[in-house]
Order: C-alpha cells, then structure tokens, then sequence
C-alpha cells in the first residue's frame, strides 16, 4: 500500500506543470534576446550596406554599428528585468532559466558572430594576408569565437546553479559577467564604426585604428570568454557603488563618467568595459600578493 502512494505522489509530480509566470519580467528578458536576434540579424547583412541614417537627426549607424548598439538594448533589458522581478516581489527559477536562455543569445551568439563578421571583413578588405596566412588567422578567428561561446554557455549554467534569488547576495560575480564581456568585445567595433563616420574613411586615424582593432578583437573575444568561466571576481557596481549613503569620491567617478560619455560615448564604452575586464584580473593579483 505504501508503494502504491509513494507511486501516486510521484506520478502527480511528474504531471506538474507550470501555471503562472511573471509577465512583465519575463516579457523585459524576451525583448533581450529579441533585442540579440536583431544584432545577428542586422550584422549578416555586412557592411555592403554604408551607412544607415535614421529619420531622428544626428542618428548615422553602419550595419555593424548598429548591430552592436543592439546588443547594448539587450544589456539594458537585462538589467531591469531582474530589478522588476525583484521589486514586485515576482522572482522565480523560470525567470531565472529564461533569463540564462536569452542571454546565451544576446550575449553568447549575438556578441562573437558580429565579432566574426566584421573580422572576416577586415580580412578580406583591410588585412589581406598571403594565401598561406589567410587560412590561418581565418581559423584563428573561428577558435577564438567557439571558445568564447562554450565559455559563455558555461558560465551561465554554472551561474544557474550558484545564484541566489536574495538582493543582498548578488555584490560580486565569480568570473566576468557575460554582458561584460560581451560589451568588451563589441566595444572595439562600435567605436571603430564611430571613427568611420566622424573623420570618415579616409581619415589616417580611422585607418590606424581600424588596422589596431583587427588585431587586438580576437584576443579581446578569446580574453574575455576565459575570464568568464574564472574565477576572478567583479563587483557589481549598482549594488557596491550607487546604492545607500556612499563616500564623496564615488560621485566624482560618476560625474567623470557622464563627462566621458557626453564627450564620446564610443570612447567610453570602451574605456568602461575593457577596464572593468582588466580591473577584475588586476584587483585578483594584488589580493594574492598581499595574501603572500
């Protein structure tokens, strides 16, 4: 009699099913990986297709370049839905999971098949290495992309399975955060496309720094996928630097970074995610010198 129960409890287990979500959380988290396809989508098409200019004044994007800001869409969405979820009192495992999902898309497919494009560009247009050395770096390309991917599909699950639903405990991450590395690696390609717009394609500089990106994105897309799955901590910078009653130098950071960002977003974009991926591995360094 006892196993038959122990059978009906199990068999009405196995039949359980999903009957509430949270939708305004959950629909912020599709727009993230709506927000990833649209970067995939519109980086496919190259950049055969010059400049795109939008209806609002002042707005001038190329195909990669707009495939990038896409991505940046994405980081916001993803953002506040956790933020909404908490706030409403509404966080469950399958935000949890559907928000891991949609960040392997906007942050995992979306980053390093942009990356890959715009390289195998280059490639082609600005590099144009001997027959022997372009099937190389091609490859070399290709390695640094994959790894970068399993890396980010890697570091999701294993935050799946370490993350705690409680506010408080979410002041550091265990290994780069995968929307910063995604932002270290499309950085670089927003900030060459912002070059190519503002002097234009002639320009020395332009050409320069196009010929430095090229070089640098890859290890930039392999660094940034293995500092994922380390363990190197980062702080959450909401939860440690902006919230509560903090000292006077945290708002001159602050107002240092919107004068950054007023003088050149581009600029700062990159000078906020690759130092943020460096200021992690830097900080992790000195703990262990001091600890010896």
């Amino acid at each position: 009699m006892t196993n038959k129960n122990n059978k009906s409890i199990l068999e009405q287990t196995n039949r359980r099913r999903l009957k509430y979500i949270s939708v305004l959380p959950s629909f912020i988290t599709i727009l993230n990986a709506m927000a990833g396809l649209a970067a995939i989508t519109i980086a496919s098409k190259g950049f055969e297709g010059g400049v795109i200019k939008f209806k609002i004044p002042g707005l001038l994007f190329t195909n990669f370049g707009l495939a990038g800001l896409m991505i940046f869409v994405a980081m916001i969405a993803d953002m506040l839905d956790g933020r909404v979820a908490r706030m409403s009192n509404s966080t469950s495992e399958f935000g949890g999971q559907l928000d891991s999902l949609c960040d392997v898309v906007s942050f995992g497919i979306a980053p390093v098949f942009l990356a890959y494009k715009y390289l195998t560009y280059e490639l082609d247009h600005l590099v144009r290495p001997p027959m022997l050395m372009e099937g190389f770096l091609s490859r070399f390309i290709w390695l640094c992309c994959a790894v970068y991917l399993a890396c980010a599909v890697i570091r999701l699950a294993r935050f799946n399975v370490e993350n705690d639903e409680d506010d408080s405990s979410h002041m550091k991450f265990s290994g780069l955060p995968s929307p910063a590395a995604a932002g270290a690696v499309i950085c670089l390609i927003v900030f060459i496309q912002d070059l190519y717009i503002l002097p234009g394609p002639d320009s020395s500089i332009y050409y320069y720094s196009r010929l430095a990106v090229v070089y640098l994105l890859p290890f930039v897309v392999l660094g940034s996928g293995l500092l994922m799955v380390s363990r190197v901590t980062y702080p959450h910078l909401i939860n440690q630097y902006l919230r509560g009653k903090k000292p006077l130098t945290h708002l001159v950071w602050a107002v240092i970074v919107i004068v950054l960002i007023i003088w050149s977003l581009a600029a700062a974009l990159v000078i906020s995610f690759i130092g943020f991926a460096i200021f992690g591995v830097l900080r992790t360094l000195v703990m262990k010198i001091r600890d010896k």
